[in-house]
């Protein structure tokens, strides 16, 4: 059994990591790499108190990680991207196949 969360991310970093990888679900396939990493150049803008990730509108305390260097050097460390420095996001397999266990909070598509 897949062990949820293996390399103890703190909430912010899940948060983080699950909505780019929800970001890279979307990415024309020029974006993607042969050995399985995908290649993120924006991040999506705010919208007032929130903002769309694909399908989905997130609260933007939610996606505060985007803006928050601490995080993407961390998530560059365990290796899930490969870059501290963003964008763009280069989110490596590792990244793509992460559980963060948070995919049950995006199952309902915005209507906004």
């Amino acid at each position: 059994m897949k062990r949820v969360n293996p390399l103890k991310l703190n909430k912010l970093q899940l948060r983080t990591l699950v909505l780019t990888q929800i970001i890279a679900r979307t990415q024309p396939d020029d974006a993607w790499d042969a050995d399985g990493s995908v290649t993120i150049l924006r991040l999506p803008h705010a919208h007032g108190d929130h903002l769309h990730v694909g399908e989905f509108v997130v609260n933007m305390a939610d996606a505060s990680g985007f803006n928050n260097r601490a995080v993407w050097t961390a998530l560059a460390r365990k290796g899930l991207v490969r870059d501290k420095d963003v964008p763009p996001i280069v989110l490596t397999r590792d990244g793509l196949e992460y559980d963060t266990g948070l995919d049950h909070h995006f199952l309902t598509k915005s209507d906004h």
